[in-house]
C-alpha cells in the first residue's frame, strides 16, 4: 500500500491506500472538497481546511502574569481527599479574600478564518512536498494574510503526512505571527472534516466521560462496513471531538497567545480509513471496524504516532501499598509486604503515597521529595531491601511540595498561581522551569534509590497557572502549556534514565476522578492509571485486614465485581494498546476464605486483557495457599509472555463482548497465531460453549491446551478454530486460559 500527495492543478490530492482526500486551493483559503474510502464519498460540503478566530491585545503588548507581590492577595484553592461512592474523590474549595488579578490585557475580535476568507484577505497559497523516512511523504500548504492591516504577516501552514502501508492522513497546523501585533487564537479546529449523515454511526474507542472527549472515535455507515477512525493527539480536557468529525481544541479550555515573531504548532490529528465485509461467526459478528482497530490501526499508533511503553520491560505483575495502608506505611510495613510480594511472584513493588516528608504522618497529600525521617529513618536501606528480594522498585511522586522541599528553596517562583494547597503542600507548575527540576528529581530517585517505576499523581494542572515568569500568558492557555510542560519532563526523564517506566495518573492529567487515557498520554508515558480507582474487595479501606471481620459472601462478590469492572474499563480503551493501561486494582485481600483460588484465577484472567498490573491489598491476609497460587499463575503468565509476547496483543472481533452473565473471551495472539485465548463464564450461560478463534492465520494447524485444567484439547486447523470446532466446559464464574501454538 503506497501513499502520495500530489498537486493537480488547483487541487491537492492525498492518497493513502483506500483513503483519498482532496483539498482545493481555489478561492481564498484551502477547502476540503472530498474524503473517500474506496469509491464511497464519506464527507459532505466543502469546509475550510482549518478553523480559528483571531484577537488583538489591548494594550498591544505581551500579557503579563501575576507578580509574587500580588499572589498573597489572591484566593487560594484548597483540595482535600475524600471517599466518594467507593472510590477516590476530591473536595475543592476557594479560601481567602480578594479577587485574583488574572488578566492584565483585554482582547478584541480581529476576525476568523471564515471572515478573512470571505474578505479575500489571504494571499495565494503555496504548496511544497518532502519525503521522510520509512515511506512517509509530507506536504505543507501555506496561506498568508496579506490584505488585513491588523493581521498582516500572519501565516497558517497546513501540514499533511501519509505513510506507506497505512490508509491514514495525519494533519497539523502551524500559525506564525510575522506581523507586529500581539494576537490570540482560539476556537481552533485542526481538521474541520464534516462526515455525511449516512456515515455518522459513532463508536467511542476510548471513553468520552467526565467532561473529556474521546481521543479515538469511529464514524461509519450502518454496520460499520466502511468509515473513518478519527484520532486526536490533543491531550486531556483541552481536546474537542465534534459529532460531525471535526477535531481540535475545546473552546472553554484552550487559547494561545502568539507574539510578533512567534509561532504555535498544534498537536496532530489523523483520519484512518477502514472498509470490508461483515461476517457472522458462531458467537457474534465480525466487523471491518473491529478488525482494523485490533490490527492495522494499532500498528499505526505504534509505528507512526508513537507509543512510549515497551511491554516486555514492564515490572509486572505489580503490587502497590495504597489500598489498605494508604499513607500509613513505614519501614516495617514495606519490608513485611515486600517479602510476601516476592513469595507470591510479583515482579514490581510500588511504594505509594506516604513515604515522603510531612509534618502530619496521616497527611498522604504530602508532596515532599525527601523521605519521612520518622517512618523511614534509612529509606535507602528500605529500597535496597525491596530490590534485594528481586522486586523492581516503584515510587509515588506528585506535583505538590511542602516548605521543606528543596524545590521551593531553590525555585521559590516554581509554584503555580492561583495557589493550590493540599494539606501543607502547594501545587507546582509544569508551565515553569520547575518541570526541569522535577524531571531531574525523578532521575535522581532512579539513580540513587534504584527506582524504575514512577506513579505521578495529584491534581494541579486543571486549576491553571498565570504566575509571572511562567510560560503562560493567560490562564486559559495555561492548561495546554501545563500538560505540554509535563510531557516535556517525561521526555527528559526517558532520555536521562532510559530504564525508567513512567506512570501518569488520571488525577494529574486533569481531575479526581479525572481524564481517561488518550493518544497523547501514551506517546510520552509508559503507562496510564485510568479512572476510577476501584477498591472492590479491599474494604475496609485504609487499615489492616482481620480475616473474621466481615461476611464471606459480601467480600467474595466484591472481588468478583472488581474483576468484571476491570474488563469493562480495559475494553472501553480498546482503541489504544491495552498494555499502556493500568486499572486499579485487583484486591489481594482474603477475609475468612473469600479469596479462593478460583477468584485469584479470575483476577489473573481479567487483568490479562491488558497487562497484569496493578494488585493492591494487605498481603498478610493471604493464606499460604493464596501465595502459592499467585506464584504459580504469575509464573505461567510470564512463561507465556516469554514464548509468545502476549502482552502486545488484544483481539476481540467476532466474539462476545465483556459480560458477567454469559460467556466472554478474547485473544492475545501474535502474528503467527500463537498465544492465548482467555475464556470466562459469568453467573449464567450454558455449561459448555463453542469457542471460536477468528484471529488465527489461515492454512495452519494449532495445538490447544487448557492451562488451568492442565489438559490437551487437541490439534485444530485454522478453519476449525475460526468456525468454533473447539468446545470448552466451564462451571459458573470460572475461567480458562487456552494456549494456542502454531505447529
Amino acid at each position: 500500500m503506497t501513499s502520495s500527495i500530489l498537486r493537480k492543478g488547483n487541487v491537492v490530492v492525498v492518497e493513502a491506500g483506500i483513503l483519498t482526500e482532496a483539498i482545493t486551493l481555489e478561492g481564498n483559503f484551502p477547502r476540503i472538497s472530498r474524503v473517500a474510502v474506496g469509491a464511497a464519498g464519506i464527507t459532505e460540503g466543502t469546509p475550510l481546511a482549518a478553523l480559528m478566530c483571531f484577537h488583538l491585545a489591548d494594550p498591544d503588548e505581551r500579557p503579563r502574569g501575576v507578580p509574587p507581590a500580588d499572589v498573597a492577595g489572591g484566593g487560594t484553592i484548597t483540595q482535600e481527599n475524600l471517599d466518594r461512592r467507593g472510590t477516590d474523590g476530591l473536595r475543592v474549595a476557594r479560601a481567602g479574600s480578594g479577587e485574583e488579578p488574572l488578566e492584565r490585557v483585554s482582547w478584541r475580535a480581529a476576525g476568523s478564518i471564515g471572515s478573512l476568507d470571505q474578505g479575500a484577505a489571504f494571499g495565494p497559497p503555496s504548496f511544497s512536498t518532502s519525503a521522510g523516512g520509512s515511506g512517509s511523504t509530507r506536504a505543507v500548504i501555506s496561506t498568508p494574510v496579506v490584505k488585513d492591516d491588523a493581521l498582516a504577516g500572519v501565516r497558517v501552514d497546513i501540514a499533511l503526512e501519509v505513510y506507506d502501508g497505512f490508509p491514514a492522513v495525519r494533519k497539523w497546523l502551524a500559525i506564525t505571527n510575522g506581523g507586529k501585533h500581539w494576537i490570540k487564537v482560539d476556537k481552533l479546529v485542526v481538521d474541520p472534516i464534516v462526515v455525511g449523515p449516512s456515515h455518522r454511526n459513532r463508536v467511542n474507542l476510548t471513553p468520552d466521560e467526565r467532561g473529556v472527549s474521546s481521543s479515538v472515535v469511529a464514524l461509519g455507515d450502518d454496520g460499520h462496513h466502511e468509515g473513518l477512525i478519527l484520532c486526536s493527539e490533543v491531550p486531556s480536557a483541552t481536546r474537542a471531538m465534534e459529532a460531525s468529525g471535526g477535531m481540535g481544541y475545546a473552546d472553554d479550555r484552550f487559547e494561545r497567545v502568539i507574539g510578533p515573531g512567534e509561532s504555535f504548532e498544534t498537536e496532530p490529528t489523523s483520519i484512518f480509513a477502514y472498509e470490508g465485509g461483515t461476517s457472522r461467526t458462531c458467537s457474534s459478528t465480525s466487523t471491518p471496524l473491529d478488525r482494523a482497530v485490533e490490527g492495522q490501526f494499532k500498528a499505526y499508533l505504534e509505528g507512526v504516532v508513537g507509543v512510549r511503553c515497551v511491554p516486555e520491560r514492564m515490572p509486572v505483575p505489580l503490587w502497590c501499598t495504597w489500598s489498605n495502608f494508604q499513607s500509613r506505611i513505614d519501614d516495617a510495613i514495606v519490608r513485611e509486604q515486600a517479602v510476601l510480594a516476592s513469595r507470591a511472584g510479583f515482579k514490581g513493588f510500588q511504594i505509594d503515597a506516604g513515604w515522603s516528608d510531612s509534618a502530619d504522618p496521616s497527611d498522604w497529600t504530602s508532596g515532599g521529595r525527601e523521605p519521612h525521617p520518622g517512618k523511614f529513618p534509612d529509606f535507602r536501606a528500605t529500597c535496597e531491601a525491596v530490590r534485594g528480594l528481586g522486586l523492581r522498585l516503584g515510587l509515588w511522586t506528585s506535583c505538590f511540595r511542602n516548605a521543606r522541599s528543596p524545590d521551593l528553596r531553590e525555585l521559590p517562583g516554581g509554584a503555580s498561581f492561583p495557589v493550590v494547597k493540599r494539606g501543607e503542600c502547594v501545587g507546582m507548575s509544569f508551565a515553569s522551569a520547575w518541570r526541569y527540576y522535577y524531571a531531574d528529581d525523578v532521575v535522581r530517585l532512579h539513580d540513587t534509590l534504584g527506582a524504575t517505576y514512577f506513579k505521578q499523581d495529584l491534581t494541579n494542572i486543571k486549576h491553571g497557572d498565570i504566575a509571572e515568569g511562567h510560560d503562560s500568558r493567560t490562564r486559559k492557555e495555561s492548561y495546554l502549556r501545563g500538560i505540554r510542560g509535563f510531557f516535556e519532563s517525561q521526555d527528559i526523564v526517558h532520555e536521562k534514565a532510559p530504564g525508567a517506566c513512567t506512570l501518569l495518573s488520571h488525577e494529574l492529567y486533569w481531575g479526581t476522578p479525572g481524564a481517561p487515557c488518550d493518544v497523547a498520554a501514551v506517546k510520552h508515558c509508559w503507562s496510564f492509571h485510568i479512572p476510577p480507582n476501584d477498591y472492590s474487595g479491599a474494604f475496609p479501606r485504609g487499615r489492616r485486614i482481620a480475616r473474621k471481620e466481615t461476611r464471606l459472601k459480601l467480600n467474595w462478590f466484591q472481588l468478583i465485581a472488581g474483576c468484571f469492572n476491570a474488563r469493562k474499563r480495559f475494553y472501553a480503551h480498546r482503541g489504544l494498546p491495552l498494555y499502556c493501561i493500568e486499572y486499579y486494582g485487583a484486591a489481594t485481600v482474603n477475609k475468612d476464605g473469600s479469596l479462593t483460588p478460583r477468584v485469584q484465577d479470575r483476577q489473573v484472567c481479567s487483568w490479562l486483557m491488558g497487562i497484569p498490573s496493578v494488585y493492591a491489598g494487605d498481603l498478610s491476609s493471604l493464606t499460604e495457599e493464596n501465595i502459592a497460587h499467585y506464584k504459580a499463575r504469575f509464573d505461567m503468565v510470564a512463561a507465556l509472555q516469554e514464548k509468545h509476547g502476549i502482552f502486545r496483543y488484544f483481539q476481540y472481533s467476532g466474539v462476545p463482548g465483556p459480560t458477567d452473565v454469559g460467556w466472554h473471551w478474547w485473544g492475545k495472539l501474535n502474528p503467527e497465531g500463537s498465544g492465548v485465548v482467555v475464556v470466562m463464564r459469568g453467573h449464567l450461560g450454558l455449561p459448555s460453549r463453542r469457542i471460536n478463534v477468528p484471529w488465527v492465520p489461515g492454512g495452519k494447524r494449532f495445538k490447544v491446551t487448557a492451562l488451568f485444567a492442565q489438559k490437551e484439547l487437541g490439534t485444530f486447523s485454522s478453519e476449525e478454530l475460526k468456525g468454533g470446532r473447539l468446545r470448552l466446559p466451564l462451571a459458573r464464574l470460572s475461567q480458562e486460559i487456552l494456549e494456542i501454538r502454531a505447529e
